[in-house]
């Protein structure tokens, strides 16, 4: 049996080799599967973090519906450092990530991201947070909608007001806001 069937079974199975109490709607599940698939060796647990982990960042980088080269390798960067994956792995795991989160949003969007939490501590929850933080500010400045996006996860994630504007602190020269304030010219956009 595959990991895919034994971590969530599909409709009418009769054997549930895994406890998939929490597990979520039928669109999380598909999402979370569509990344797991990459990674279909790991350990049950480590590849729903991974796979969530993954989402959640990927979401954050397509923000504007495009996820350049550079926020690519960043991304996978940030999955080899948060997750251990070896950066074959993190290659194909956020290629798929990258597809899911431009091809679904909205609610699947806050389902994958509420299953990290309940995954995830909450020291992980920040470093991934961060991740998206910095993914956002990967042309030298978070526009509006990214730095939405990333308020929408950190809400998400249920992370503690003071913990979150000490991280946003970390990236305040990096808003696009900001950089106008000061007069310092914004990045130009990724082209697509």
């Amino acid at each position: 049996m595959s990991f895919l069937r034994r971590f969530f079974p599909t409709e009418g199975s009769a054997a549930h080799a895994h406890d998939t109490s929490g597990a979520g709607s039928v669109a999380e599940l598909e999402m979370v599967r569509a990344i797991i698939a990459r990674i279909d060796d790991l350990p049950p647990d480590r590849a729903r973090f991974v796979a969530c982990a993954a989402y959640v960042i990927a979401r954050a980088a397509s923000a504007d519906m495009h996820v350049s080269e550079e926020a690519s390798r960043y991304m996978e960067q940030a999955l080899v450092k948060q997750t251990g994956l070896d950066p074959a792995e993190a290659a194909l795991v956020v290629e798929t990530a990258k597809l899911q989160a431009l091809a679904t949003g909205g609610t699947d969007d806050y389902l994958v991201t509420r299953e990290f939490r309940a995954v995830s501590t909450t020291e992980q929850r920040l470093d991934i947070l961060r991740a998206c933080f910095a993914v956002a500010a990967i042309n030298g400045s978070i526009d509006a909608a990214a730095s939405f996006t990333v308020d929408e996860i950190a809400l998400e994630l249920d992370l503690e007001p003071p913990a979150l504007a000490k991280l946003r602190g970390e990236f305040a020269d990096r808003f696009s806001a900001v950089q106008e304030m000061k007069g310092e010219p914004t990045p130009p956009a990724d082209p697509a």
